[in-house]
């Protein structure tokens, strides 16, 4: 059987989602080694989750593009070329990496919303899959850094 093909559009469009995901895992990674402060084991682990579980969806996202009969991004040149996150450089204190998370899960959620939408426009039922799951659990993840910071 073989496996349907969606249009260039989508593929595009998950190699931009692929960019920003290993830019938000970087993220995660330096704030996990970097955080330092009187939450510094609570968040030390919270970014742990956050990067363990990104490197999944990363690997997920590349194995669609694949699947699609597309290439995925596979240089940090190419995924800082195309990412519209911004790279974390200097680790705030406290509730201001919340907030910087906050940021980035919430850019993330519009992509994964406009990736749905193409997907589903497309008759892509495998991507539309993938992108409902990481929808609900991107907006799990909100709510709860959002009762964290109120």
């Amino acid at each position: 059987m073989e496996t349907k093909r969606t249009n260039n559009n989508v593929v595009a469009q998950l190699n931009n989602v692929l960019a920003d995901l290993q830019i938000v895992y970087q993220n995660m990674r330096a704030m996990h080694w970097l955080i330092k402060g009187p939450d510094f084991y609570q968040q030390h682990k919270m970014f742990e989750g956050f990067y363990t579980e990104l490197a999944d969806v990363v690997d997920d996202v590349a194995e669609r593009i694949l699947t699609l009969g597309g290439v995925p991004y596979h240089q940090f040149s190419e995924y800082l070329d195309q990412t519209s996150i911004e790279p974390v450089v200097e680790v705030p204190r406290g509730k201001e990496t919340l907030k910087i998370t906050v940021q980035n899960f919430e850019h993330l959620l519009g992509e994964y919303r406009e990736v749905l939408e193409s997907a589903s426009n497309n008759g892509d039922e495998g991507t539309v899959a993938l992108f409902s799951e990481l929808i609900a659990s991107t907006e799990k993840k909100l709510w709860m850094l959002n009762a964290t910071l109120s």
